[in-house]
């Protein structure tokens, strides 16, 4: 099973932590790839609209009489074919989001952790406590930990507390949240993963 540094806030070694199989899963960019289309899918807001011929305003007379003209017949000046009528199969307000199977996303999860572990950017910490919101400090414990660059940063969900959520907040390429609240898209916009020992406890048994 692979295993893990386990730094303070300080950057120093606290102890080498044995990790499940979760962290130990095979890459699958097939999973990986339906996920994040899923995922990106469902952000879209889908509130693009146009107006039909029942919808557009004007056009209740029949422009002019059936017959008699030489020309076409027509019922309303808001059909498609005039200019200012209604549109044909246009956009209307709809929702992307489609299904995934549960045991796919919670693979492809289990892949995207392996892989920030096999490629040394998961970086495990025991805990992170903060007095106050300090956004310099912050930045002091990344640079303390050799989080460089884009960074994730996920604790437990029950040690999620304002005064680090406000020490982060301010930092452009940070990004902190708990641990049930990261997707697999989110994680693989940032470089770094940074996890507490809650975090990856909390992995272990939802992802076994």
């Amino acid at each position: 099973m692979p295993s893990v540094v386990v730094l303070n806030q300080s950057g120093e070694k606290v102890k080498d932590l044995e990790l499940s199989e979760v962290f130990a899963t095979p890459y699958n960019q097939q999973v990986v790839y339906d996920v994040v289309n899923a995922q990106r899918a469902a952000m879209r807001q889908g509130t693009h609209d146009t107006k039909g011929r029942s919808e557009v305003r004007g056009g209740g007379r029949k422009p002019y009489r059936q017959k008699g003209t030489g020309r076409a017949r027509q019922g309303s000046t808001r059909a498609p074919q005039w200019v200012g009528g209604g549109t044909v199969f246009g956009p209307t307000p709809r929702s992307y989001a489609f299904k995934l199977n549960k045991k796919v996303k919670k693979l492809a999860l289990k892949v995207v952790l392996s892989y920030k572990l096999s490629e040394k950017n998961l970086i495990a910490v025991d805990k992170m406590t903060f007095d106050a919101p300090k956004t310099k400090e912050f930045a002091k414990f990344l640079e303390n930990i050799k989080a460089e660059g884009k960074t994730m940063v996920l604790c437990g969900v029950e040690e999620f507390d304002e005064f680090t959520n406000l020490s982060a907040r301010n930092l452009q390429t940070v990004f902190y949240t708990p641990v049930d609240n990261a997707s697999v898209y989110e994680i693989l916009c940032y470089k770094n993963l940074v996890v507490t020992e809650a975090a990856i406890k909390y992995y272990e048994e939802v992802l076994k």
